[in-house]
């Protein structure tokens, strides 16, 4: 097999994440546009563009990042990433926690801040099962 054909899936993967931050900036761009929030879709698809460009420059240096974006990364990139993963989702969990409170104590329902900690919640307790059944 030639050196081409290998580096095919990894450089594939090195390319889907930056690309993943621009399609989801260009989506918040046309919402915000839609919505009459041209400035704040402007400034999303800013920041998801330098995030996007952030991660093609570290793909081309980073050992870390070229490790994380393996097919099948090793035992360590494996538990970095996972540990990444897990990190990323307390910092939204406590987020939305603490604009859930916010919104109570401000007299409001704090309705959609409910459902994404009632669907963490639910995915945690998937997770967890599903997880302790097949590992």
């Amino acid at each position: 097999m030639s050196t081409r054909a290998r580096q095919t899936p990894r450089d594939t993967a090195r390319r889907s994440v930056p690309g993943f931050f621009l399609a989801v900036g260009a989506a918040c761009l046309v919402a915000a546009a839609v919505g009459g929030r041209l400035v704040v879709g402007l400034v999303t698809f800013g920041i998801l563009a330098a995030c996007s460009l952030a991660l093609v420059l570290l793909g081309r240096r980073s050992e870390t990042y070229q490790g994380l974006t393996d097919k099948e990364p090793d035992e360590r990139f494996a538990r970095i990433g996972g540990r990444a993963w897990a990190g990323t989702g307390v910092v939204l969990t406590v987020g939305n926690l603490c604009a859930f409170i916010g919104e109570l104590a401000s007299g409001r329902s704090g309705d959609p801040y409910f459902w994404f900690l009632a669907t963490a919640a639910l995915a945690y307790i998937a997770f967890v099962t599903f997880l302790s059944r097949h590992t």
